[in-house]
């Protein structure tokens, strides 16, 4: 499988089917560690259906539109402890799925929100820095974030998008 996706993932404009009846993703990029979704996609019994993998990761997606709403509302509240919090809480979630660049923004959100820089190791004691550099990064976050919908939207074939 990995193989197959590796090799979708190599066509940029073109979109084949794989051996498990999927349509090959024209490009994974850096958005989705292959590794780890494929550990996802082992889990389904059926490899046309993908029922399992996909229940899994349209999930995610009502989480992180959820969660975006929140992290929106809690900018908007200036709640940095809040923000740590839900960025982890979907750095988690999106890592799980191999969402490599979800994850990483999600990760800066945890940090910034808890006053501290993008790795976590210094501190940075300006409130409005902090939710500066949030605000940034939550531009950047939404953005991967589509993407990544589009590219596993493409795979389940689905185009409700």
């Amino acid at each position: 499988m990995i193989k197959d996706l590796n090799m979708a993932a190599r066509h940029d404009s073109q979109e084949a089917p794989s051996d498990a009846g999927s349509i090959g993703v024209p490009d994974f990029g850096d958005n989705i560690d292959l590794m780890t979704f494929e550990q996802i996609l082992e889990m389904d019994d059926d490899e046309e259906e993908r029922e399992f993998s996909s229940s899994i990761v349209f999930g995610f997606f009502e989480q992180a539109e959820n969660t975006f709403k929140s992290m929106d509302a809690s900018l908007a509240k200036k709640d940095l402890d809040t923000l740590s919090s839900l960025g982890h809480f979907l750095k988690g979630s999106s890592a799980t799925l191999g969402l490599t660049k979800v994850k990483d923004s999600c990760e800066k959100i945890q940090h910034y929100g808890a006053h501290k820089d993008e790795t976590g190791n210094t501190a940075v004691p300006d409130s409005g820095v902090c939710l500066e550099r949030i605000k940034t990064t939550m531009v950047a976050l939404k953005r991967d974030y589509s993407e990544a919908e589009s590219i596993l939207r493409r795979f389940y074939h689905d185009q409700s998008n």
